[in-house]
């Protein structure tokens, strides 16, 4: 294992420390009345377009509650009705699916339900 030596070429970081203080020295730009314009208006389209953006998700969260009520009472009414609600739910996500989809999932349900007995 070599050992340093004082003899080793060491960098001089000397002149790259004198340029960053004399970076930091100077004074920063000043903003004209055009530039704080020019800000401001950016700002001012930023900030109305995020609050059209915010009302109407605003807007759509109160309709998702007003659908999400009426399905409860329709929901309500038709277990007043005698109707099992947990198998109207079943019908309901069946009928969003593909036929084949559940014709397949039916066909491997019956097969392991032959294979556990339970036919």
């Amino acid at each position: 294992m070599l050992m340093p030596q004082e003899t080793d070429f060491q960098p001089d970081t000397a002149g790259a420390d004198m340029a960053r203080a004399a970076s930091r020295k100077r004074t920063p730009m000043k903003e004209t009345a055009e530039d704080k314009a020019v800000s401001d208006g950016a700002y001012g389209v930023a900030a109305g377009e995020l609050k059209q953006f915010i009302e109407r998700l605003e807007r759509l969260e109160a309709e998702k509650k007003a659908i999400a009520d009426q399905q409860k009472e329709v929901m309500a009414e038709a277990k007043g009705r005698g109707y099992d609600t947990k198998i109207v739910r079943k019908v309901i996500a069946l009928r969003k699916r593909d036929k084949d989809d559940i014709a397949e999932e039916e066909a491997v349900l019956e097969m392991y339900k032959a294979a556990l007995g339970m036919d």
